[in-house]
């Protein structure tokens, strides 16, 4: 399996339709369970149904099809399980008294009648040094020597699934995470990082973000909320009660904190509740190399990485009075020695933080910018609004799991409510 997921999916003509994301199975009574099919991620990051009848081959690296596929994006049915998703990790018994042990993966088989099962299991037993480092051994078994058996409120170990979710994007993440099983998401957002979730929070809608915060406690939360955008960090927050609001301020840290009781005083719908507080802010006498190596931080957003903000002092928000902005692409025409406050773009207009969105939206189109500069009455910057903001503000609250009018040559559609 391990093998499997990620694989690219082709019609009969080499056309490539998508990658495998996981199997899904049936169990059955005295046979090991049977897989009824694939889910697969189309373009548009949406995961389909294909089922295992339409699967003419499965070789090293590729999964060959009959090309037809339903567009319908997958929803899980009773008695299904997705093996990299659920599956993996469940403990099981030996039916032979020998201990348990870990699902860690598995393999499937065609039989001569053409169909696909589970056949070997690849299990790690409990480890057997007192080293925090140390693994258990492993083996192998079939289904039928094992058996599953979990305790009432035991947790299923999500380490396996998050290994494998390690290379996803923040928002291909957020989808995968959203796709699961609800008991199974909170179990993996358990096992991610505190960074590691909080960027694949920033990309779900506001809701789920409460539900899995609110699920995984105050202090967890407030951790993850430390490690997300202020912005990001705000909205969130401005959705629960004021006093569980508070609480969790309290429990930030004093900075990012701050930062968020800040952008909170603004509404919604205005640049003050759409910025981040935390833009480049340099002096006039920095030079275009200072700028340059600051753009270059890994965790810059590009859209914030694009323009620096020249200030009188202090050079954290609210700053001095406002001087100017220094385009990105500006500043590659200057030697690495030419300081800024000699290249300042005075004609860019900065936004007032109680702009509405559909002025600040107006204001990126106009002069085809992806950030603006965001100030109070006193002209000193308090932050930078971009254009990704605006975006998730303008579009539908159900932007990110609205299918659309897309179309694929290879769907088919004969029965709309089908899905295999």
């Amino acid at each position: 399996m391990a093998r499997l997921v990620g694989c690219t999916v082709f019609d009969p003509a080499g056309d490539r339709l998508g990658k495998v994301r996981d199997v899904v199975v049936i169990y059955r009574k005295d046979d090991p369970p049977r897989v009824v099919g694939l889910v697969v991620e189309i373009p548009g990051r949406r995961h389909v149904f294909l089922s295992i009848g339409r699967v003419t081959s499965i070789q090293a690296g590729q999964v060959i099809t009959t090309g037809l596929i339903n567009v319908r994006r997958f929803q899980q049915r009773g008695g299904e399980v997705r093996v990299m998703t659920e599956l993996l990790g469940r403990k099981v018994y030996f039916t032979d008294g020998s201990g348990e042990a870990v699902i860690e993966d598995v393999a499937i088989e065609r039989d001569r009648l053409g169909m696909w099962d589970i056949g070997q299991l690849f299990l790690r037993k409990p480890k057997t040094s007192a080293s925090p480092f140390a693994k258990g051994p492993t083996t192998f078994a079939d289904w039928k020597d094992v058996r599953e058996q979990q305790s009432p409120g035991e947790a299923q170990s999500a380490e396996q699934l998050v290994a494998t979710y390690s290379e996803l994007k923040p928002a291909d993440l957020a989808n995968t995470l959203l796709d699961l099983p609800d008991e199974r998401l909170l179990e993996v957002a358990e096992e991610l990082s505190d960074g590691r979730l909080a960027d694949a929070l920033e990309e779900m809608p506001e809701d789920d973000q409460v539900h899995i915060l609110e699920a995984l406690g105050d202090e967890r939360a407030a951790d993850i909320l430390d490690q997300m955008e202020p912005d990001d960090a705000a909205d969130v927050l401005a959705q629960l009660p004021e006093d569980q609001r508070e609480e969790l301020l309290e429990l930030m840290e004093p900075e990012e904190a701050e930062d968020v009781r800040a952008l909170l005083k603004y509404g919604p719908d205005t640049a003050g509740g759409l910025m981040t507080s935390e833009p480049i802010v340099l002096s006039a006498d920095a030079t275009v190399a200072e700028a340059l190596a600051l753009i270059r931080r890994h965790e810059l957003h590009p859209a914030l990485a694009a323009a620096v903000f020249v200030t009188l002092p202090p050079y954290e928000t609210p700053t001095g009075r406002l001087l100017g902005t220094v385009h990105f692409q500006r500043m590659l025409r200057y030697p690495p020695h030419e300081r800024l406050g000699a290249i300042i773009d005075e004609t860019a207009d900065a936004v007032p933080a109680t702009a509405s969105a559909a002025e600040v939206a107006r204001m990126l189109a106009s002069y085809n910018l992806v950030s603006l500069p965001v100030v109070d009455q006193a002209h000193r910057l308090v932050g930078a609004v971009s254009v990704d903001d605006v975006l998730d503000y303008l579009l539908p609250e159900d932007w990110r799991s609205h299918d659309g009018d897309e179309s694929t040559p290879h769907a088919t559609s004969a029965n709309p409510g089908a899905r295999r």
